[in-house]
């Protein structure tokens, strides 16, 4: 039976996560301490996302969920504690974000917050947060035109990946005598043990106790599985090994690993690493 084996959340967008024992399900993606995943970004000047693609050092942001705070620490710089309350009506500051192709309003953290990521990256750049009253959803082509929410992920609520699956991608990597990664170079949200490998791109759905989830497109990979999460550094790159059998024509022949999944049913659900997953598949 295959089972839940790792939760992570990520509370600003391309920095490190949080590995979880539990977390709550909701439509919106994986939610722990009523912090949600990818709740925060990093943008430049002109209200452009910022990701590990061009400033692969994100990775070395660590966030820490406190009482009322989110702790921030990045070598070399003191740590920051960023405020879980929403600010007062009367003293918010909005701006306008992009994300991909969404633009949207999101709360402008302060200058404070700003200069200490700017010092962190060597880069201008403000931490925005997700407004409640903004809007985004997911690509109703995927979701076969249900209207699902997600806040500043690339684009789905949650990435779903086989343990299974990072093993054979391991086992080819070692062949070559290269060196075995760790799963987080790929940033899922959950981790299902004993799948076969890639067989979570053959699922229907996955039930969690009440909860299912149902996995909607392949995730195309980009540049971040090459960075190590660990240092911020780039390499080994594991794309050249996934393009020799891992290209997917639905999604333009993207280089595809693990699955974008949605939230069917279950919202509110706490899920816990090490219950069982039943796993229907589609054929």
């Amino acid at each position: 039976m295959p089972i839940l084996t790792e939760l992570h959340l990520y509370p600003i967008k391309s920095c490190a996560g949080i590995s979880l024992r539990e977390a709550t399900l909701t439509p919106a993606g994986l939610m722990s301490e009523h912090i949600y995943d990818r709740e925060w970004m990093l943008v430049d000047a002109n209200g452009l996302a910022l990701t590990q693609r061009e400033y692969p050092n994100m990775a070395l942001i660590t966030p820490r969920i406190k009482a009322d705070t989110l702790e921030l620490r990045a070598p070399g710089m003191l740590r920051l504690e960023v405020p879980l309350g929403l600010p007062d009506p009367e003293d918010e500051k909005i701006i306008r974000v992009q994300v991909w192709d969404d633009q949207l309003d999101a709360y402008d953290c302060d200058d404070t917050t700003a200069l200490w990521f700017s010092n962190a990256l060597g880069v201008t750049c403000r931490l925005v947060r997700f407004h409640p009253d903004a809007k985004r959803l997911a690509s109703t082509t995927w979701t076969a035109g249900v209207e699902v929410p997600t806040l500043f992920s690339d684009g789905f609520p949650m990435l779903v990946i086989g343990a299974g699956s990072l093993a054979d991608l391991n086992e080819k990597l070692i062949a070559q005598g290269r060196t075995a990664l760790p799963m987080n170079r790929f940033r899922p949200n959950l981790v299902f043990g004993d799948l076969a490998a890639y067989e979570e791109d053959f699922a229907e759905s996955y039930k969690l106790g009440d909860a299912t989830l149902k996995p909607v497109k392949p995730c195309p990979r980009c540049p971040i599985p090459s960075i190590d999460q660990a240092t911020g550094e780039i390499g080994p790159d594991p794309l050249d090994i996934l393009r020799t059998y891992r290209v997917n024509p639905k999604v333009d022949d993207g280089i595809t690993f693990g699955m974008n999944a949605i939230l069917l049913s279950g919202a509110g659900q706490l899920v816990r690493v090490g219950q069982q997953v039943d796993v229907n598949l589609a054929f």
